[in-house]
């Protein structure tokens, strides 16, 4: 088993910083809306495209603690589909990745 605690490093502070962004959307998205209906609606309009921002730092977020998760368990570095280890060149580059570059 190799060791991926520089890994586990980065992916824990990326896990931190997006954390933190998601926090401020969901705070902003809990605003009150504005009584004029012109700010509502670019509000709204705002809200939808914070939402999808959401939903990605929400994905990569889960992706992240997987990731955790394998390397906890010793299971992080080793490909899903044929077994082979992932290149650590490939894990540095795209440290949430469970495939090797040949399955991807």
């Amino acid at each position: 088993m190799s060791d991926y605690t520089d890994l586990a490093e980065k992916l824990r502070a990326r896990l931190d910083g997006l954390l933190e962004r998601a926090e401020v959307i969901e705070d902003d998205l809990r605003h009150p809306l504005d009584a004029d209906w012109e700010e509502q609606a670019a509000d709204l309009a705002d809200d939808e495209s914070l939402e999808g921002i959401d939903e990605v730092l929400r994905e990569e977020i889960q992706q992240i603690r997987l990731a955790l998760l394998r390397i906890e368990n010793g299971t992080y570095g080793t490909c899903a589909v044929c077994g082979d280890e992932i290149a650590r060149a490939r894990l540095e580059a795209r440290p949430i990745a469970t495939r090797c570059i040949k399955c991807a």
